[in-house]
């Protein structure tokens, strides 16, 4: 897939001064990175155990400057060693140092033999496929959902080839189809299945699961745990009573849904897979805007329906009263506005229509994609920088990451048409109302302004020395999840829960995260839901806090993402919107006057979450610092803590849970001395340390 004629290492003298060092962690940070992207370490002789922390960014340095260095050997580019170390080491440096960090999926797939194997679609966080040719392959576009999903890929779809074929009542073939114990050979049973339901091929008599490794099964080349043949067998059982009942008639937006849904909660696997789904369906269509109506369809709302949040294709001029008023009920549909990511980048830029293929958009809503497009993200962290130039160098390293990935194809033809053209990146900011905080709203607005602008400085120059286009977009703002967790800044843009407060997750009692948060001093209970878990209380202080979700508008919560999208996100912000109930009148006015600011945006009620084992909870300084009092530090020592599940893009809002009712009470998934100037390693010849050349 990607040919490795020689590996990247970096100096084990530079990885001495870490091998025995902690960053300096976010209050629930080490524990997060042990449970969700420390990957398992086998070195004869020793028990198995998870990776520290510096061995896990030593790999994903290492696989970054791999992919480099062969790219160039391949292409027979210049490649200086010396100048690739002194790169390597300081992206190092500023990951110790929780200046920016890969997403979910870098940090867990990164220089694992896996994506050179099999290629880069494990390293990218999101994808959007289109139905719109649905009548030219019935079964691709939910083939491609499945694939990804399968990957720990989020997949966003929308629902425009409903009308455009027939249901037909299969047609028996004679033969047993045997399922193949491989992510191939679950799409293949998928797409026999579908295929035959428009007349494509003939259903078999008999499907054979008996080569699909058992429930508990190692996964080893990807990681996680097999969940059996039952969920795939379930997923057959559900795809029959979704289009049994369609026979002689139109595929409509709700059986594209379903079927989506459907596929979706497979991949989940009874919880141990996780992955993302966001459904875009036509603003007029009644029948679309009621599936989640639990008034019409609790039954399905509880088979499968759960399994996407639905948004609407939203269009500048249209009437938002309804359409606002049912998202003020239960914060869905959420609006995406095609046309103006089609035509703009950054609002202060104008009209560019650089992008008029986009379709869609990925599941958190922060990616404008064409159909079959995936998504490769970088989190920086603007409140943890003294000043500009500090940020400016972080993001240089930042931005080199995300181009690296691009680099590699993925193992989908034509995902890598799209891809290997548009090489499409989104440099995102996590802590950026810490930042507001810390350097002021104004200084932030001028950092994202001229921090742009760089970036797109980097892109023509290092673009021109790799030999490959320029990237159609570079920024954007994705809403995080576990990844900001790690240095314990806020989300994305959102506000904090409040300036003390428990942060609690639920571990399995199993788990060998157990006995260490334990023997550390970590409050834990268990369960008041008999859900054989632990639930762990972990105190934490908001630095650099003024206000908290409670105390902001939702005008003031639409206008950053507006100024940010003005100023810093050429793809889009990801954002969701709280508000409270006198504000939800707001909701379509807001819409209105928003329209041509914005490209996204989703809502959602603020809730009291007073019931027990809430995962916040506002506590006192007092119950802070007793409870803070009583910590010792973490110690993972020597042993497997590989509770990983595969991580897709972050965000509570675009993630799929195994159930519903469950998703506000689980683990949410997977700065300083100023470094010298020095010029990356696949600079020309002639380029002198810390003196770049300019693009001509």
């Amino acid at each position: 897939m990607f040919e490795v004629k020689e590996r990247f290492r970096l100096s084990e003298k530079f990885l001495d001064q870490f091998k025995d060092a902690q960053p300096i962690w976010g209050p629930l940070g080490y524990v997060t990175f042990k449970r969700t992207y420390a990957r398992v370490v086998k070195v004869d002789g020793e028990p198995e155990r998870t990776e520290e922390y510096w061995e896990t960014i030593r790999r994903v340095v290492d696989g970054c400057y791999t992919i480099q260095l062969n790219h160039c050997k391949n292409l027979k580019l210049p490649w200086i060693p010396y100048k690739a170390q002194k790169s390597a080491q300081e992206m190092f440096k500023l990951m110790w140092d929780f200046r920016f960090l890969p997403p979910g999926r870098g940090l867990w797939m990164m220089g694992a033999d896996y994506i050179y194997e099999r290629g880069s679609a494990a390293l990218n966080n999101c994808a959007f496929v289109s139905t719109e040719e649905i009548e030219v392959s019935f079964s691709e576009p939910f083939c491609f959902l499945m694939d990804m999903s399968m990957l720990g890929v989020g997949v966003a779809f929308d629902t425009k080839g409903a009308g455009k074929v027939f249901i037909q009542q299969p047609q028996q073939a004679g033969y047993t189809h045997v399922v193949e114990d491989s992510k191939e050979g679950w799409c293949d049973l998928i797409r026999c299945l579908l295929d035959a339901y428009v007349g494509v091929g003939k259903r078999p008599a008999h499907i054979d699961y008996g080569k699909i490794r058992a429930l508990g099964s190692q996964i080893h080349t990807f990681g996680g745990i097999a969940p059996g043949p039952g969920p795939l067998i379930e997923c057959v059982k559900n795809v029959d009573k979704i289009l049994d009942d369609r026979i002689g008639e139109r595929v409509t937006s709700t059986d594209i849904t379903d079927l989506m849904n459907v596929i979706g909660k497979c991949v989940v696997s009874g919880g141990v897979r996780r992955t993302a789904e966001l459904a875009l369906g036509a603003a007029d269509d009644e029948e679309y805007l009621k599936l989640k109506d639990p008034k019409l369809h609790e039954a399905k709302l509880r088979e499968w329906r759960w399994a996407s949040n639905n948004s609407v294709l939203a269009e500048t001029g249209i009437d938002y009263t309804a359409l606002g008023q049912q998202t003020a009920k239960n914060g869905e549909p959420g609006y995406f506005w095609l046309n103006n990511a089609r035509a703009y980048g950054r609002l202060k830029d104008g009209e560019t229509w650089v992008d008029a293929k986009v379709s869609g958009t990925n599941p958190c809503a922060e990616q404008s994609l064409e159909s079959f497009e995936i998504c490769n993200l970088v989190e920086t962290f603007p409140s943890l920088h003294e000043n500009f130039i500090d940020y400016k160098r972080t993001l240089k390293f930042a931005y080199l990451y995300a181009k690296t990935v691009t680099l590699i194809p993925t193992h989908n033809e034509r995902t890598n048409a799209i891809m290997l053209r548009n090489r499409r990146i989104g440099l995102s900011q996590s802590g950026i109302v810490e930042s507001f905080e810390r350097h002021g709203r104004r200084a932030h607005f001028d950092w994202c302004d001229k921090g742009y602008t760089y970036v797109c400085e980097l892109d023509k120059i290092y673009s021109q020395w790799l030999c490959i286009p320029t990237s159609v977009k570079k920024t954007s703002v994705k809403p995080s999840g576990t990844v900001s967790l790690m240095p314990g800044v806020t989300p994305g843009i959102h506000y904090a829960h409040s300036e003390f407060y428990y942060r609690t997750i639920r571990v399995d009692k199993t788990s060998p995260l157990i006995e260490p948060l334990r023997k550390s001093g970590y409050r834990m209970e268990e369960s008041v839901y008999g859900d054989n878990t632990i639930v762990v209380y972990f105190p934490v202080h908001q630095r650099h806090f003024d206000r908290s979700k409670d105390d902001v508008t939702i005008w003031e919560q639409v206008e950053n993402v507006a100024q940010m999208q003005h100023y810093w996100a050429d793809n889009q912000v990801s954002a969701t919107i709280t508000f409270k109930p006198d504000e939800a009148k707001d909701i379509p006015r807001i819409l209105e006057l928003y329209e041509t600011r914005l490209k996204s945006i989703s809502f959602l009620p603020l809730t009291d979450h007073n019931y027990p084992q809430a995962p916040y909870q506002t506590i006192t300084k007092e119950t802070f610092d007793m409870a803070s009092a009583k910590l010792k530090p973490l110690n993972f020592d020597m042993i497997n803590t590989d509770d990983t599940m595969d991580i897709f893009c972050d965000g509570e809002k675009c993630e799929i849970r195994r159930t519903p009712e469950t998703v506000e009470i689980e683990f949410e998934s997977p700065a300083e001395t100023e470094m010298p100037e020095i010029a990356p390693a696949f600079e020309p010849v002639t380029a002198e340390v810390g003196e770049p050349v300019p693009a001509k």
